[in-house]
C-alpha cells in the first residue's frame, strides 16, 4: 500500500517561512492533481494549493502571495514554500495526490506560527 510521506513541519515565527514535501513510498499512476489541504483545530479541513499534471495552479485565497506550490514530476514529489508565515496558518497540513482510482493522503505534519 502507497503512503504519503510529509517533512517539513515546525514552529516558526511570525513573518518566518517553512517548506513542506511529501513524495509516496511507491509507484503512483494516473496522477491527476497533486495539493496541499490543512486543518486548524475545531475547523474543517480546506484546501492551500493544488498543481495538476499539466501544472495547472489553483491558490486559496489566504495563501496567494505568499504560498508556492511545486512539484518534481520525476519522483512524484510534491512541495509547499510557505513565506510570510502568520499565526492563523497554524495547522495540521496534509499532502493529498488525486488519481483516476483514488484520493492518497498524508498523515499530516503540524506547522504551528507563533506571534
Amino acid at each position: 500500500q502507497v503512503q504519503l510521506k510529509e517533512s517539513g513541519g515546525g514552529l516558526v515565527q511570525a513573518g518566518g517561512s517553512l517548506r513542506l514535501s511529501c513524495a509516496p513510498s511507491g509507484t503512483v499512476d494516473s496522477i491527476i492533481a497533486m495539493g496541499w489541504f490543512r486543518q486548524a483545530p475545531g475547523k474543517q479541513r480546506e484546501l492551500v494549493a493544488t498543481i495538476t499534471r499539466l501544472n495547472t495552479i489553483n491558490y486559496a485565497d489566504s495563501a496567494k502571495g505568499r504560498f508556492t506550490i511545486s512539484r518534481d514530476n520525476a519522483k512524484n514529489t510534491v512541495y509547499l514554500q510557505m513565506n510570510s508565515l502568520k499565526p492563523e496558518d497554524t495547522a495540521v497540513y496534509y499532502c493529498n495526490i488525486y488519481t483516476l482510482n483514488r484520493d492518497y493522503w498524508g498523515q499530516g505534519t503540524q506547522v504551528t506560527v507563533s506571534s
